[in-house]
């Protein structure tokens, strides 16, 4: 990240490696639910803290609140698009400090995969690219234009899907 960053609040906390050279490129990677590992001990990476229904209120680091884990689960609508809105901000940070948007990689593992799909997905920029691991699409119904591309070859996404 670069430039000043104090004008968004995830950016306080937010973890930051800086080349030799003036930033020319962004990587945005979000944290899954709870996620506390061993990598927090020495990155300060932005973790809200929030009550989950999921985990009985307990309050964990959690972009958004969780009722459920079946597609058919009530969502926490207002949470999920502030977290998304949170995450634009950053990457409207990076292009106002001269990283095109084209130049600026969203991802993120469980939670933070999720949220990255959501928010490259109702973001007006296009996004150099979106890495979503082990995750799921919040708000899924309110996506009907997404779908597979009838001829792969020809979507820049690129879609791995694995099972046991």
């Amino acid at each position: 990240m670069c430039g000043n960053t104090m004008s968004v609040p995830l950016l306080t906390d937010a973890a930051t490696v800086s080349g030799a050279e003036r930033e020319t490129a962004a990587v945005i990677f979000l944290h899954g639910l709870g996620d506390t590992g061993i990598v927090a001990l020495w990155l300060s990476l932005p973790r809200p803290r929030i009550p989950v229904t999921l985990n009985m209120k307990m309050v964990m680091p959690s972009w958004f609140d969780l009722m459920g884990l079946s597609p058919d689960a009530p969502e926490d609508e207002a949470g999920i698009k502030k977290a998304a809105e949170n995450i634009k901000a950053l990457i409207e940070h990076e292009m106002k400090n001269g990283i095109p948007a084209n130049r600026i990689v969203l991802g993120g593992f469980s939670q933070g995969g999720a949220l990255s799909l959501y928010t490259a997905l109702t973001c007006p920029h296009p996004l150099a690219g979106i890495v979503a691991l082990s995750c799921w699409l919040p708000l899924h119904r309110a996506f009907p234009q997404v779908s597979v591309p009838r001829d792969p070859l020809s979507c820049p996404l690129a879609f791995l899907w694995l099972r046991d």
